[in-house]
């Protein structure tokens, strides 16, 4: 499969199947009622920040283009030219990823207080000054709370959209002061029809990289990208072999667990483990075959891992091997 380029929301000039969300965004404008915080809750990889930058646009100046939807920009135009090279004065976008490019593990509250600054200024170019937070998830307490001393002072003709894919992990005061917007996953073939148009795949790849992804279409092409295809095949291997454990095979899943990757590709695998032994639990649970507590455990460890290792900096290889040693012990029950 050629490498698949996963596009950054604010390159993005087209959204498919939102046009609910969008014409509740349009109505409160249309109606002199637009809200000055919205929350974008959905599942990842739906289109919620594709939405906030399509939103953006419109709200700095850029005119209607029809031919790109409800909320649709020409691509060409100044507008949306500035957006793309993150050089519009009057946009200012929160994210994980720092100035070196690289993404942290948290958005700081230094960055959170640049918020109250931004706002406190008249826009300089345009209609509305619009601030992104992507994702409001990945707030610490401190730039929470930074974040909510602003949504407590609205500022005039000042629009924050907030995307979360955990809305329910965010302060209740933040919430409370937020217009929600819902986003929703896609009919597994409309998903499928994205990735093809978007990455080297066939129809039943791009029905599998639906399917793990639940019908987002954003999160089915960045895993289509991440070659999750082969990494879903090489579980189901794991899960087959059972009770027996291939040594080699797992130790060369585990190089990939190296470098500046090895975060994604480790957290694929367990989720690809965990997907195939949900599945398998499910199966059996409706054939009614035996005791699944063992298999339950597994997979609720699975679940588990990959959040401690990230969180206590533990070694990677030594987590797949303890999940596997897990799932033998499941299989041999």
């Amino acid at each position: 499969m050629a490498e698949t380029q996963v596009p950054h929301p604010r390159e993005v000039f087209q959204l498919q199947g939102q046009g609910g969300a969008e014409s509740a965004f349009e109505e409160a404008r249309a109606r002199g009622r637009l809200h000055h915080a919205w929350l974008l809750t959905g599942p990842e990889g739906v289109g919620k920040a594709t939405f906030a930058y399509r939103a953006a646009r419109r709200l700095l100046g850029a005119p209607p283009a029809p031919a790109y939807g409800g909320l649709g920009s020409d691509p060409e135009h100044p507008v949306s030219r500035q957006v793309a090279a993150r050089s519009h004065p009057d946009l200012l976008v929160l994210e994980r990823e720092g100035a070196d490019g690289k993404p942290r593990k948290v958005i700081p509250v230094e960055d959170a207080r640049r918020l109250g600054e931004f706002f406190s200024k008249s826009p300089a170019a345009a209609p509305h000054r619009v601030a992104i937070i992507d994702a409001a998830d990945d707030l610490n307490v401190n730039a929470a709370n930074a974040i909510l001393k602003t949504l407590e002072e609205p500022p005039p003709r000042g629009v924050l959209f907030m995307i979360s894919h955990s809305p329910g992990r965010l302060l209740a005061t933040i919430r409370s002061r937020c217009r929600r917007l819902a986003f929703h996953p896609l009919e597994l073939e409309d998903a499928a029809g994205f990735v093809r148009r978007h990455a080297d795949v066939n129809m039943e790849e791009s029905l599998r990289l639906a399917r793990m992804a639940g019908g987002a279409p954003g999160r089915a092409l960045a895993l289509a990208a991440a070659n999750a295809l082969a990494v879903d095949d090489a579980a189901r291997e794991l899960i087959v072999d059972l009770p027996r454990v291939d040594e080699a095979r797992a130790l060369s899943l585990a190089e990939s667990f190296r470098g500046g990757e090895g975060p994604q590709a480790f957290a694929l695998l367990f989720d690809r483990l965990a997907d195939r032994v949900h599945a398998m639990v499910a199966d059996r649970a409706a054939q009614g075959l035996g005791s699944l507590d063992r298999w339950v455990q597994a997979w609720e460890t699975l679940q588990r891992l990959p959040r401690e290792v990230e969180a206590l900096n533990l070694d990677r290889t030594d987590a797949l091997f303890a999940a596997l040693s897990e799932l033998k012990q499941a299989a041999q029950a």
